[in-house]
């Protein structure tokens, strides 16, 4: 969005937020593809240059309309990504230098399982096994004996 709307001018950034927000409220993928497509349409004549990047960015700003909507709400935003990242740098500046590369993987690597384990346990918040289970080709979808 905010790539967008720098090619928005100062008055039209609104405008162009609430356009490109009516692909977001789609119920499937195919209707949101489709509405992406009307509104870059409905720009191409006042802002051609916005309507090229909605062109190109379509396949990959609408991927996550491919899942379940239950799993939507949990993966349109990089926001988790970026939480679990700035603690990451967080605890790496307590440390300061690390003696060798193995220190760096193992502080890492235990911050990245915590996070594992916290997501795993927070139903509400987070995509389960459960839940993600019809979506892969394999039948058995389970933990580890060790987290189960």
């Amino acid at each position: 969005m905010r790539n967008a709307l720098a090619y928005a001018g100062k008055t039209q950034k609104r405008v162009v937020s609430a356009w490109v927000g009516t692909a977001f409220a789609q119920d499937d993928a195919a209707s949101a593809h489709k509405q992406w497509r009307a509104v870059a349409d409905q720009m191409r004549p006042r802002l051609p240059k916005l309507a090229g990047l909605l062109d190109e960015a379509e396949a990959d700003v609408l991927a996550h309309m491919d899942f379940p909507s239950q799993h939507r709400a949990k993966i349109h935003s990089t926001n988790p990504l970026e939480r679990l990242n700035s603690e990451i740098k967080r605890r790496a500046d307590v440390v300061g230098i690390f003696p060798n590369e193995a220190a760096v993987v193992r502080l890492i690597g235990a911050l990245l399982l915590e996070q594992n384990d916290e997501w795993a346990t927070q139903r509400a918040r987070h995509m389960t096994l459960d839940t993600i289970a019809p979506m892969s080709d394999t039948t058995a979808v389970s933990l580890p004996e060790m987290a189960a």
